[in-house]
């Protein structure tokens, strides 16, 4: 697959972070067919996708403007919910409790 580099390395464009979650994960816990692979690889994406998503709401904050100056929420924060159950499902699919990648149920 295009991205991916031989054997157990995990996909190259995956953080650093989310790198060393793949490791870890596939040596923890035996991943190595190719269901288990691929929902590894939508949770790692997923879990970088998050982290990016509450680094820019730690900084711009929970709310912003519109363009009539009303109050709305943070558009990103449809992508932090919709990550994190994306996490979820994948870390369903693997048989595996949220805590493994830090998250509560």
């Amino acid at each position: 697959m295009e991205g991916e580099d031989k054997d157990d390395a995990p996909p190259r464009h995956l953080s650093a972070d989310a790198r060393r979650l793949w490791l870890r994960l596939r040596s923890e816990f035996c991943i190595d067919d190719g269901a288990g692979i691929a929902a590894l690889r939508l949770l790692c994406e997923a879990r970088d996708r998050l982290d990016e998503a509450r680094r820019v709401l730690a900084s711009e904050g929970l709310s912003v403007k519109d363009c009539r100056g009303s109050i709305k929420a943070h558009p990103l924060l449809t992508t932090e919910r919709d990550c994190r159950s994306a996490i979820l499902a994948a870390l369903r699919s693997l048989k595996l409790e949220p805590a493994v990648v830090g998250l509560s149920k």
